[in-house]
């Protein structure tokens, strides 16, 4: 009886997939940010449009409010060399703990145990791993001369999601045009769509922007591994949200207009900041916010997202909020009109 239920409100992690043909994984941006497609789905009716991205503004009203993640990838991929064998190793830095203490993945973990040191650019930068945490994460501590950015911004690369096996010309091209604080291991990729251009254009027309910070961890892209859907265990990640971030979005909602997050990563900042009467909050903290069906939204009224991985938390997310029977039924027309889908992939419209 009880997986009856479980199957009718789609708490089972098998309930979130759907077939999706590799060539449609886009490997490469679009050069002009704003020409990629965009599905656009009513989730009252169901009724499905389809767009290309800069048609968004004809979708916000004068007083309605976007909600963006300001944060910037760092080029957190280190490739060197271990101390006493000159073997290859990778370190990733997902999370600064204190100074210069960081929460890493490490590869090949065998040979990376506590007391083991890598090189990085003949000696730029060295690590020490100090002890091995869940997930078999790392914790690291680095020694250089100077500071740490401008050392990681000469001997890192940028860590792309690994379904993307492509070289990135461009490394700003997996930065929103409004990144500014430095921190996350991956991008908001919604965001990626804009441009300064269209920014332009929607303050003109009366739409506010609302800028809130995230720091996305690789949490993003691990599988749920569990068949129950309810105890998968979400990683963390660290968000900020100014007092005039959240001023400007408790009054939209005051005025009655809508709140409209630009990607999963706004989204779980605004609701992870908001109060049980939807009233958001200033401030700075961890998060760990799971949303999957079920869920009361407390702030956001419509969301702009990229086409996510089947059985992801990241579809859960959207099928709380748009449906999951209408999400499924969105994604399997995107695959029939052959939509690019994940990071560098085509944009869909929630509302």
């Amino acid at each position: 009886m009880s997986d009856t239920i479980q199957t009718q409100t789609g708490l089972r992690t098998a309930d979130y997939w759907f077939d999706l043909p590799q060539e449609l994984i886009a490997q490469d941006p679009l050069e002009d940010r704003d020409l990629s497609r965009m599905l656009v789905m009513n989730r009252k009716t169901g009724q499905i449009e389809h767009k290309i991205f800069r048609d968004i503004i004809d979708y916000l009203d004068p007083g309605d409010t976007l909600v963006l993640n300001d944060t910037r990838v760092i080029p957190a991929r280190l490739l060197g060399t271990k101390e006493g064998t000159g073997a290859n190793a990778e370190i990733l830095l997902l999370k600064r703990r204190t100074g210069d203490v960081w929460e890493t993945l490490v590869r090949p973990g065998k040979k990376l145990r506590p007391g083991a040191r890598v090189s990085f650019g003949d000696g730029l930068l060295t690590a020490e791993i100090l002890e091995i945490i869940e997930d078999g994460n790392r914790l690291v501590r680095f020694e250089y001369e100077g500071i740490f950015e401008e050392v990681l911004d000469r001997l890192g690369q940028m860590p792309l999601p690994p379904y993307i096996t492509h070289k990135l010309e461009n490394p700003e091209m997996y930065q929103t045009v409004y990144a500014r604080y430095s921190g996350s291991a991956a991008a908001p990729t919604a965001g990626l769509h804009f441009t300064d251009e269209l920014l332009d254009r929607i303050r003109e027309k009366g739409i506010n922007l609302a800028f809130v910070t995230l720091h996305v961890g690789l949490g993003t892209f691990r599988p749920v591994k569990v068949e129950d859907v309810t105890t998968h265990k979400m990683h963390t990640e660290w968000y900020q949200v100014s007092a005039e971030a959240a001023d400007l979005i408790n009054r939209t909602k005051a005025l009655g207009h809508r709140v409209i997050c630009v990607g999963t990563t706004s989204c779980r900042t605004v609701e992870s900041a908001a109060a049980e009467d939807g009233t958001v909050l200033a401030g700075a903290d961890n998060t760990s916010i799971f949303i999957y069906p079920g869920y009361r939204f407390k702030v956001m009224d419509a969301l702009i997202t990229n086409f996510h991985l089947p059985e992801s938390t990241l579809v859960m997310l959207v099928s709380a909020f748009a449906g999951r029977e209408q999400v499924l039924h969105a994604y399997k027309t995107a695959v029939e009109r052959r939509y690019r889908f994940f990071s560098f992939g085509d944009a869909c419209y929630f509302y």
